[in-house]
Parts: structure tokens; sequence; C-alpha cells
């Protein structure tokens, strides 16, 4: 959600000038902060999400001011590749392949947070390098004013009424945009099939868009008909934006089908504030923060030791029935996402 989070002063700086031009020191300057970067979706718009509330109990808790930097999950990473030989941030926070990618090109130290036994092994990395902290799902938004049904298929949004009002992330930029491409490649049974499809999709698309949560309020408006999302963040923007429905497109057998798509976060290679990072991604996993991830962040928890029965976690489970989830080959898709990028730029002429 590109919502209004909960920042110290230092970190609204952070977000609009580079990490060395906030009031002419670095982060690591600091030995009292935490840099966190992080993929957009949990925070509030009115200072009401899941990082919103945990920064606040964590800062409450420790004395640790958390500086926090956002975009998408592959801006993020390529953020941290070019401050490699000078990391900035403590921790980051993606989407997959992202985090994959992340730990591939060395950006993340291994570090396993308490609470991380009670994570499953296929949402955290084997040799503790990330861990998921929010688990999620892709899906597709609609407006629900404007179309009495939310579209069944990926062939519905060939149609003409969605010419210029359908649009979805960058893939290679965004998280979510990459899921696009993640999604098609499963459903339409490979590379080939799903370039095609994505070709023909492009004459009603909007174009590019580095940021996912920008298009929900375009869809709660009117401006889209429809925009790719995810479950977490699509349905905390629902609680102020009454026309947001959430879908999930299906195949020609018409089961509609989605996949897991967590924030996953890991402990930066040489951090400037290893520590402090480390506190912050105990607190994360805490069973009070987790408690809130559906409760505050209307997510779903990652340690499956805690069962959430909020209102917000009933609703959930319920868009949830029915719902195929498959899970991708991260390693296919982290070790070819160049490749597949590079195929949807081709196909789309984006």
């Amino acid at each position: 959600m590109p919502k209004k989070p909960f920042l110290p002063l230092t970190a609204l700086c952070l977000l609009a000038l580079p990490l060395t031009a906030c009031g002419g020191n670095s982060a690591a300057s600091d030995a009292n902060v935490v840099t966190v970067y992080s993929a957009d979706g949990l925070r509030g718009e009115n200072g009401d999400g899941w990082y919103d509330q945990v920064f606040k109990d964590f800062e409450k808790k420790t004395g640790i001011k958390v500086e926090y930097v956002e975009g998408g999950s592959g801006e993020m990473v390529q953020r941290a590749v070019r401050e490699k030989s000078n990391p900035q941030a403590d921790v980051l926070v993606t989407l997959p392949p992202f985090i994959q990618q992340a730990d591939t090109k060395g950006l993340l130290q291994k570090y396993a947070p308490k609470g991380a036994e009670a994570v499953s092994d296929a949402d955290k990395a084997a040799d503790g390098t990330w861990t998921t902290v929010v688990n999620n799902y892709f899906g597709f938004v609609y407006n629900k004013k404007a179309l009495k049904q939310p579209p069944t298929t990926w062939d519905d949004l060939l149609a003409a009424q969605y010419k210029d009002k359908l649009q979805y992330s960058t893939p290679g930029v965004a998280g979510d945009g990459t899921a696009v491409v993640v999604k098609a490649l499963h459903d339409f049974g490979g590379e080939r099939q799903a370039m095609a499809y994505l070709k023909k999709l492009q004459a009603n698309n909007v174009g590019p868009s580095a940021s996912t949560g920008k298009l929900a309020p375009k869809v709660d408006k009117g401006e889209l008909l429809v925009a790719n999302g995810d479950v977490q963040m699509n349905y905390a923007q629902s609680k102020s934006m009454p026309n947001l429905g959430i879908w999930f497109p299906a195949g020609d057998d018409g089961r509609p089908t989605t996949f897991a798509l967590p924030y996953a976060a890991g402990l930066v290679t040489k951090a400037p504030h290893t520590a402090n990072g480390r506190k912050l991604l105990d607190f994360m996993l805490s069973e009070q923060a987790q408690t809130q991830v559906s409760a505050v962040g209307g997510g779903f928890a990652a340690r499956e030791d805690v069962r959430a029965t909020d209102e917000n976690a009933v609703a959930l489970a319920k868009l949830m029935d029915g719902v195929e989830v498959f899970e991708p080959d991260w390693a296919d898709i982290e070790q070819n996402l160049t490749a597949y990028v590079d195929a949807w730029k081709s196909a789309t002429g984006s």
C-alpha cells in the first residue's frame, strides 16, 4: 500500500533523497537506528498499517528508530546492489523472486530470527539468509461499482471494455508485476504461450507502473477497471476504498489459481547496524507482531503457530476459499528472471 507510514523525520528525508544527503549524515552515522529497504504494501495510508504498528512498538520497546525506504522489490534489490561496497540498509524486505536474487548476489548474511523455527521450510531460505515475515498471495483487483461481476479468465481481459482501463505493474521492477509473468507462465503452460497472451493484452494496457500500490486507488476511482495486486495489500486498501474487489484469473478450465507471494526479510551483508537489524527481525517474528499481521495489516501470519481468529482473518479465509494455490519453481524463476523479463519486453514492446 503506498500509504503514509509511521516515520521519524530522518526517514522522511530518506524517502526523497540519497541516504548520504539527509542532514549531511549517512544512515550509518547514528548507532541508534535501523534502516529498512522494503517493497511497498505493509504501511498504512493513515498510519494504520502493519509496519506502522510494528515500527512504533519496536521503537517504544528498544529506543531504536526505524528509517524506512520503500520501492518496488526489484528497485530495492538494485539499490542494495549499488551500495554493496558501502551498505546503507540493515534489513531488506522483498517479494520473491527478488529475495532469492538478493541472496544469490550476496546481499544477505545468515541470520535465523527468533521464531523462525515456527515458519514453514517453504517460507524461509535453507541456508538461513531470509525468512518470511508476512504471508501473502498474488491477485487482481476490479472496480465493483463499474463491474457487477469480476472477470473470470485471462481471456476476459482482452475484451474491448478494458481498453485503456487495465494496468499492471512492471515485471522486473515491481514484485507484483513480476508475479503477473509468473502466473501467466503457469496458467498458459510455458513462456511462448504466456508471452503470446501478454502481447495481445498489451492492446488494453495503459502502460508501465513502477509501483503496484498506486494502481488500486485508480481502480477504486474508476480510472481503471482492473489492475494487478496482492491479497494483503489490496484487502487492507479496500477498508478505505469501497469500490475495490479482489479476484483471481482462471485458466481455460475456469478454476481460479494463485500462489504465495510473501514478504521475506533478510539481514543485509555488512549492515551498518547489524545488531539492530537482528533485533528488528526478531520483533517482526514475535508472537505479538505476528498476531497483528491479519488484525492490523490484513495479511497472513508467517508463523504456523499463530492462529488468527480476528475479523480480518475470517474474511481472508473466505476470500481464499476455492482458490487453488500452486507453488512456482522460484529457483528457475530467479535464475531465468532476466530472460523472462526480456521476453516480456519483446512481446509487449515495453
